[in-house]
């Protein structure tokens, strides 16, 4: 069951996204930017209180991808990146993005702590950062 409303049109949004933020770090790494994603949708706090969509969350400015500054991310979606979208759509999570609402690219080691939120671990070349759950409990919620 989806934990998101998420059209075709939207899933396809968020298979371009996917593609274009971690392609180079394979089907798992997609995954995880994917979790991000749809917990950004998901929750209503922090610097998400009026992300309702996948289109808003994609084009949040400020604060959004940019990826979507960058004419990769504007190429034909395929199939194998929107089933890998319909996955996280349908609930599945994985670490450390499970309750991830950044991630980003840093030159060096993940700092412990981005834009004040905690390192919840790391996978290849990027750094993913979960809120404390009395900051955004929607996020710890089950599903």
């Amino acid at each position: 069951m989806a934990v998101i409303k998420a059209s075709y049109n939207d899933k396809r949004l968020l298979a371009r996204l996917i593609r274009a933020e971690a392609e180079g770090e394979g089907e798992l790494g997609m995954l995880l930017v994917a979790n991000v994603c749809v917990n950004r949708v998901r929750v209503r706090c922090l610097d998400f209180v009026d992300i309702n969509s996948v289109e808003q969350m994609v084009w949040q400015s400020p604060g959004g991808f940019e990826a979507v500054h960058h004419p990769y991310f504007y190429q034909r979606a395929r199939e194998k990146e929107i089933r890998l979208a319909e996955r996280i759509i349908n609930g599945e999570r994985h670490h450390p993005a499970e309750r991830a609402l950044w991630f980003f690219r840093p030159d060096g080691p993940c700092p412990a702590q981005w834009w004040n939120q905690w390192n919840s671990g790391r996978y290849k070349l990027h750094c993913f950062y979960s809120p404390v759950e009395s900051e955004c409990p929607d996020v710890y919620r089950v599903y």
